[in-house]
């Protein structure tokens, strides 16, 4: 079957009903069991959705607002082809820290610089997608090979690594709070049965959230969570946006992100096509475009950068319900939080030590997916080539190593990421095969 016949030729699919078995991008369930799949989806995403834009000390409840609106976006730019829910970035995390002086705890004074960067991250994904539109992705895959990218993806984890330690050195309550949410998460995710299981994020922080109410709150041994402000919280009401503003620093630190997506991105579609036995390649650039211009409508609101979320890409694997209508319910839900001030206070009463936890385990799975990415692709490490690469560039985002470019700044992710493609393509395969 070819790609442009899938579900008809118009804009969108003519989805068929089914009840039963696999279900495909152009088929549908009964309204009542979409409703519940789509709702599935958001307890999926919901987590890291979440947690992400707390680790920046941007509004929750704005990001997921926009996680529904670029959810939206996504599928209308893929036509409806592509099953896919959209979810904050992670990979924005240490850049968006570093270039806004971020100190952990409470709201980003310097979100919108923040934001003017993120843009700039959006804009240059959606010029890459508009390339890979015209000329196909191949491109791609030979500028960032799979040493390359697992490479940069390890050096964001790295980069992260000292504000993990920081969230949960604070004192003995705060250490020991911290390292039983990491237990619990793992516990979850080893642990736990179904669907259960596939939330370790999103219980194992309930559980570390628990144990901190009770040590304090209840025993008195720290600074209590306080919850009036979730008590005189609207349960409805208008979110309140941010204003970008573009300064050049920032923009230069947090464009290179796009990247990283793009290496991320490519990875879903790809796995999503196994999953679904169908050839989505000729809807890469579209879903390049589609996540490049959710990032910039997210970040003009003061939403974070978002990216195809592999959480969600579990739930497909486990139910093989694929319809692309499922996302729009869950995109729908979404929007319907995103408008509930109380929601958004709630998750702000998450203690600092639950954040260190979860950060700990977060950031130590981003660097260890870069593994993940070697081993898939039979990465040679016996090449200098591939060696002198990522050892380079793994020191360069671990050391947090600064730039000045003229009266510029490029911080430690964006010279390892820079810096892991020129290297690599400058050293060439020299006497090995890299």
């Amino acid at each position: 079957m070819q790609n442009e016949e899938i579900g008809g030729t118009g804009f969108l699919p003519k989805w068929k009903l089914k009840t039963e078995g696999v279900i495909a991008p152009d088929e549908r369930l009964p309204a009542g069991q979409t409703l519940l799949a789509g709702i599935q989806h958001v307890v999926a995403m919901f987590g890291s959705t979440a947690i992400a834009p707390i680790l920046m000390g941007f509004p929750p409840n704005i990001a997921i607002l926009f996680s529904g609106i670029g959810t939206l976006i996504f599928f209308l730019c893929v036509r409806g082809r592509v099953p896919s829910y959209l979810g904050s970035s992670f990979a924005f995390i240490a850049v968006v820290i570093a270039a806004t002086g971020y100190g952990g705890s409470g709201p980003n004074a310097n979100i919108p610089l923040a934001l003017g960067g993120i843009i700039a991250a959006g804009a240059l994904y959606t010029v890459i997608g508009l390339v890979v539109q015209a000329i196909g992705y191949q491109w791609v895959e030979r500028l960032m090979p799979p040493v390359v990218t697992g490479a940069i993806v390890a050096a964001i984890g790295l980069n992260l690594a000292p504000v993990a330690v920081k969230a949960v050195s604070g004192g003995s309550l705060d250490t020991w709070v911290g390292l039983l949410t990491v237990f619990a998460v793992g516990l979850v995710a080893v642990r736990m049965p179904g669907m259960l299981g596939r939330l370790p994020v999103l219980l194992g922080g309930l559980a570390g959230y628990l144990l901190y109410w009770l040590a304090t709150n209840v025993m008195g041994l720290g600074k209590p969570i306080d919850f009036s402000g979730v008590a005189s919280a609207a349960w409805f009401g208008l979110p309140v946006f941010t204003a970008p503003v573009f300064d050049a620093n920032a923009m230069l630190l947090i464009a290179p992100v796009a990247i990283v997506l793009v290496a991320e991105n490519l990875g879903h579609i790809k796995a999503i096509g196994v999953m679904t036995g169908r050839n989505l390649d000729p809807y890469i650039g579209r879903a390049f475009i589609g996540d490049g211009i959710a990032t910039m409508i997210s970040a003009s609101g003061g939403g974070t950068g978002v990216t195809t979320y592999a959480e969600n890409m579990g739930v497909m694997a486990v139910t093989r319900i694929y319809s692309t209508l499922i996302f729009v319910v869950a995109a729908a839900v979404a929007l319907v939080l995103g408008f509930s001030p109380k929601f958004g206070a709630l998750i702000l009463t998450i203690p600092g030590p639950v954040i260190g936890g979860l950060t700990i385990v977060v950031f130590g799975l981003i660097s260890a997916t870069a593994g993940r990415i070697w081993v898939q692709n039979h990465v040679d490490f016996s090449s200098s080539r591939n060696l002198i690469t990522v050892g380079a560039t793994l020191t360069v985002a671990a050391g947090d190593l600064t730039l000045k470019l003229g009266g510029m700044t490029l911080g430690g992710i964006g010279t390892a990421t820079f810096g892991a493609i020129l290297l690599y393509h400058l050293l060439g395969k020299g006497r090995e095969q890299g």
